[in-house]
């Protein structure tokens, strides 16, 4: 089988996606402004930014037997994503994420995962010669650990390079985060990994390089507008956001990770892919929902036009 292709093993919702002025209280009922129904997901919505990005991905995971479901299978095939992976599963409904978003373009999250609980470790040796020809494997925590765990040693058996987003935050051992090639939390998942709180950007430094420590190759520490970390042996240095106007930042994180990887798989520096994923992440957040505002690679390329950036 030809290599080059990027394999996302992950999750596969339906999001919920509803406006409101300010997030509510506990106990609280609020009128919202604006509903919608999209396609989300971590695992799903980084395919959908791997394909749209010029990237030739393949989906592994699972969805429900419902409408939901359908659903998803169709819009991965409007997308440009191969789904011989995703498996339908019988009598278990489609993961589901419901979804608040305020006026400053902030969200709240709850995931019920659904048919994600069912992609389990068979999954993944039934699609071996598949994993193990990839170019990059990307992985998420939106589907069981022993999973993501049976990926990344079959992918670092086969010196498949792997990329981890380690979202929903959860801790994670040292043994694990040693295989990871590329580790790319956010803020929250940076400070539930080191155990340490995270203020400014003397701390993302500290924690970046406590990561590093457990035996990551490489961190990408996510600040949102503040931009990233960029963590590797040789040193570290803070990438700056590219300032816009934020409408919802639901797949930023997703949006950047399917960027990165593109870059990665078309031969660019690491330094280069992340400033490609900068500027996917900075676009992700100009419009509401989940995949509905990943851009399209002529769409980054004309950003990273306007804004003068050079990849080498």
């Amino acid at each position: 089988m030809e290599k080059g292709h990027i394999v996302v093993v992950g999750s596969i919702n339906t999001d919920l996606v509803g406006r409101t002025h300010r997030m509510p209280r506990g106990g609280e009922t609020i009128l919202g402004s604006d509903f919608r129904m999209v396609p989300g997901g971590k695992g799903a919505n980084q395919a959908v930014a791997v394909a749209r990005a010029g990237g030739n991905v393949k989906m592994l995971g699972r969805v429900g037997d419902d409408l939901f479901g359908e659903q998803h299978l169709a819009n991965f095939g409007d997308n440009g994503v191969d789904t011989q992976l995703v498996r339908v599963t019988p009598g278990v409904p489609t993961g589901v994420a419901i979804i608040i978003v305020d006026d400053d373009g902030e969200n709240s999250i709850v995931v019920i995962p659904g048919a994600n609980n069912s992609l389990l470790p068979a999954d993944i040796e039934a699609a071996r010669e598949i994993v193990e020809t990839a170019r990059i494997v990307m992985l998420q925590l939106e589907i069981p650990l022993e999973t993501v765990e049976t990926v990344i040693t079959m992918a670092k058996g086969a010196g498949v390079p792997v990329m981890l987003d380690p979202g929903p935050a959860r801790p994670l051992g040292k043994e694990l985060l040693a295989q990871v090639d590329i580790l790319t939390p956010n803020e929250h998942e940076a400070q539930v990994l080191a155990g340490e709180e995270l203020h400014n950007l003397d701390d993302a430094y500290r924690i970046a390089g406590k990561l590093l420590d457990y035996g990551t190759k490489n961190v990408l520490l996510k600040l949102g507008g503040n931009g990233v970390i960029f963590a590797t042996s040789q040193g570290m240095e803070h990438i700056p956001a590219h300032k816009v106007k934020a409408e919802d930042t639901t797949a930023a994180g997703d949006a950047f990770a399917g960027g990165l990887a593109v870059a990665l798989a078309e031969g660019f520096s690491l330094r280069s892919a992340v400033l490609f994923a900068n500027a996917v992440g900075a676009l992700a957040v100009t419009n509401l929902g989940a995949q509905t505002a990943i851009p399209t690679r002529q769409e980054i390329e004309d950003f990273m036009a306007e804004r003068g950036v050079v990849l080498e």
